[in-house]
């Protein structure tokens, strides 16, 4: 303050020809001596008559202070009554009585700013497990309520919070130091690292008492402090020699401030010979150097001592903030009483009004230029006031260091910028940041639990608060892919989880194509059985004038044959990617076809039944006997199929489509078969003829007759329903590409059975015995081999 009035007073661009004065008042921390200080402040200087003031040229213009809150508040109640403005550099008090004759401009930024900064700095280093140190009272209760709830809105919990009582300096009772030396040992065993402590100015010296109730505790666990702005380093003498380790490391939240270099060599100099009217220097000297100004009380006080040789923690040459928040305030009273004093010039007002007027008719006038007061301070920067009378400012982050020679260092690590957009408010510099001496310089970690590692979730342990979890693998199909995930989440349909769950893995497209193994396997089976068809059915019409070839109806025969020659080509429609024309297709042929083929097997075994029994004389089947009835069975059994794949293909046709589900891994191209029911229907009914045509041939197979096929019908019937009765099951339980190739081998191993079966023996009379293919032959064979 004495910095701050001497430069105004020598700077003629601020009230010339005025000076300014100053009285400084002790609060000593008890509302009776600040009411008593404050009425002294409205009083004649050196009498003390409240409400009087008989010097004209002491005129009280403006009060600055305190520092603390309450001591705020007790000052304001007595200067509301007189108008007279009060400049605070410290927290805002907690005003339960809202009038408006409380006048106070606050030299800090609003609270809201400084939580903001908090907050950030929380998220910033990742403590989400905070533990909370305040003074038990109003402001106090403010702070936990407000932290709250801005701390779970954002996923902070806190762990602990502590009431520490409010000290008192005079007594410090037994009392108070057991509930210090428990607040200590919770805040010890807390898992918690972090703390933000809220309390006054002096209440880092309350802070530096705790190991001294614990000692015990210390050493064992560091924590790391943040402290909020209106604290500031302040030490008593008896803690002189005390450790330092419990603020080294400290994070501090300060109002924005700029150093003065000049303020730096007046304090060098500035010793109790040449303070002329400092009442505190003598005493403070004395304390500070542990000595006295009486000689015949041991170290005498020369007056000579260096301040610059007192270890940091007793005392700072350089400027703090809650200095510089003093000096700020001092250059804005003197700048508001500049603009009232050159508004009155301007009314032909006389230069010297305000200080020739009785205290307590101008100073109300003061009010309306603090409000939205603006100027440019010493250092060039801008200071202003808004219009509830709070600084327009930031805050900065600093980290207390303290060497090893016990100097004292604020290093400047971080900012909360009010005046910037909020995304770029916040800054921090982490890697400057001197930690406790616990961590071994390594960023503390404040967590209930560990963190989740990518493939892990979290869960809440029942009871706890949200911070406190378990971490549980994802389920099978979902992945997370950060830390700390409070859910998994499934891939993308075109992607797929990894093993471990914490990335997607895009999936590979796949469908039966004839460049693999498989499919040209198929493939190659396939025209191999439909070559041997076709070799067949041209062996059957070369040869179709013999008995074996004319009996069972030869068109029958060659019928079956084609249509087994189809059954083996159409296993090339499921075969290569799906288009529209292969889906219609390809189920819709082989239903028919099989039918088909399955008809003509069924009216050879007809045929060959009604043949026998139309030998019986007097029967009247023998009419029935003829190419008419099995024309009749195969046209009309084939039909039906025809009919309903017609029904399927005009009503849900099969289309190409696209599977992303049933494969983890895959994407699948397929067809869609439309309506299920009746491609079911489809198979159904293929079944039905299939076990038609088996129990006609089983019946069948002993009647008497030299060309009766039905003994090998029954067989190749036998490995047909097998080879369809396997399918099932095994194409339900397949996916993909594989359910296409049982589909595909169902078809030609029933088609070569049918092939097999019923054709090789014949195939074997009309290559290798040909002289046995005459009625002669047929019959003298049958002889011999019964």
């Amino acid at each position: 303050m004495a910095f701050a009035v001497k430069e105004i007073n020598e700077n003629s661009q601020i009230l010339p020809n005025v000076s300014l004065g100053f009285h400084i008042y002790d609060s000593y921390f008890n509302g009776r001596w600040t009411f008593g200080a404050t009425m002294r402040l409205t009083s004649s200087q050196g009498q003390f008559v409240p409400n009087y003031k008989c010097d004209t040229r002491d005129n009280l213009v403006a009060v600055i202070g305190g520092l603390d809150s309450d001591t705020s508040l007790h000052v304001a109640t007595i200067l509301g009554t007189y108008k007279v403005p009060q400049l605070t550099y410290g927290s805002a008090p907690v005003m339960k009585d809202k009038s408006p004759g409380y006048s106070i401009y606050q030299m800090a930024p609003n609270e809201t700013l400084q939580y903001a900064g908090i907050m950030a700095l929380l998220l910033h280093f990742k403590w989400i497990w905070i533990g909370i140190i305040t003074m038990d009272d109003d402001n106090g209760e403010r702070m936990v309520q407000t932290l709250s709830s801005i701390f779970s809105q954002h996923g902070i919990c806190i762990a602990l919070i502590e009431r520490c009582p409010r000290s008192n300096f005079a007594d410090e009772s037994t009392n108070m130091m057991q509930q210090g030396a428990r607040i200590f040992a919770k805040i010890m065993e807390s898992k918690s690292n972090v703390f933000v402590v809220f309390g006054q100015s002096y209440s880092v010296n309350d802070l530096r008492w705790l190991p001294q109730l614990s000692p015990g505790y210390w050493g064992t666990k560091g924590k790391v402090w943040i402290l909020t702005a209106q604290m500031d380093l302040v030490s008593m003498v008896y803690q002189r020699s005390w450790e330092t380790d419990i603020i080294h490391g400290v994070l501090s939240f300060t109002v924005h401030f700029n150093d003065l270099p000049k303020f730096k060599e007046i304090i060098k100099n500035r010793n109790p010979s040449n303070a002329k009217g400092d009442g505190f220097i003598k005493d403070f000297w004395q304390h500070a150097f542990d000595c006295e100004w009486d000689e015949l009380k041991g170290d005498s006080c020369t007056g000579e001592e260096k301040l610059e040789s007192l270890p940091g923690v007793i005392f700072e040459m350089t400027m703090t903030s809650h200095s510089y928040s003093i000096y700020r305030a001092v250059y804005a009273v003197a700048h508001a009483v500049h603009a009232m004093h050159s508004l009155h010039s301007k009314h032909g007002m006389m230069m010297n009004r305000m200080w020739l007027t009785p205290p307590g008719q101008d100073q109300w006038q003061l009010h309306d230029f603090l409000r939205g007061l603006a100027f440019n301070g010493s250092t060039g920067n801008k200071v202003s006031l808004n219009e509830n009378g709070e600084l327009v400012a930031g805050y900065d982050i600093i980290n207390w260091v303290i060497s090893s020679n016990q100097s004292f260092n604020r290093v400047k690590v971080g900012r909360m910028d009010g005046q910037t957009a909020p995304e770029r408010a916040f800054t921090i510099n982490g890697e400057i940041i001197t930690w406790p001496s616990w961590f071994n310089q390594v960023q503390p970690i404040s967590v209930c639990s560990a963190s989740c590692h990518p493939g892990y979730s979290k869960r809440v342990k029942e009871g706890e608060q949200f911070c406190c979890y378990d971490c549980i693998p994802c389920p099978e199909g979902k992945i997370s892919d950060q830390k700390d995930s409070n859910d998994c989440y499934q891939c993308p349909d075109e992607k797929f989880p990894s093993k471990t769950r914490d990335f997607c893995i895009s999936k590979y497209i796949t469908f039966l194509s004839y460049e693999e193994p498989l499919g040209l396997s198929l493939a190659f089976f396939a025209l191999s059985l439909s070559v041997i068809t076709a070799v067949v059915l041209g062996t059957f019409i070369k040869h179709h004038n013999t008995p074996i070839v004319k009996a069972n109806n030869r068109s029958l025969t060659y019928a079956l044959l084609v249509s087994l020659l189809l059954c083996f080509l159409c296993a090339l429609l499921f075969i290569g990617q799906p288009e529209i024309v292969t889906c219609l297709l390809r189920q819709a042929a082989f239903g028919t076809i099989f039918s088909v083929a399955i008809s003509c097997i069924l009216a050879k075994t007809i045929t060959v039944v009604l043949a026998f029994m139309a030998t019986k004389p007097g029967s009247r089947i023998r009419k029935w006997v003829g190419k008419r009835l099995a024309n009749y069975i195969v046209v009309s059994c084939s039909l039906v199929q025809g009919g309903l794949c017609a029904v399927w293909l005009a009503t849900s046709p099969p289309f190409p489509d696209v599977d992303m589900h049933s494969v983890t891994e895959e994407i699948i191209l397929e067809c869609n078969e439309g309506s299920l029911i009746l491609f079911y229907c489809m198979l159904g009914y293929m079944g039905f003829l299939a076990i038609v045509s088996f129990l006609v041939a089983f019946l069948a197979r002993k009647l008497p007759d030299t060309f009766n096929e039905a003994k090998f019908i029954t067989f190749s019937m036998l490995v047909f329903c097998s080879a369809w009765l396997s399918f099932v099951p095994t194409y339900l339980s397949t996916k993909g590409k594989y359910m296409v190739a049982v589909e595909i081998f169902s078809i030609l191993t029933s088609s070569s059975g049918l092939l097999s079966l019923i054709f090789t023996p014949k195939c074997y009379i009309i290559w290798l015995r040909p002289e046995l293919n005459n009625r002669e032959g047929l019959m003298r064979a049958k002889s011999q081999h019964a």
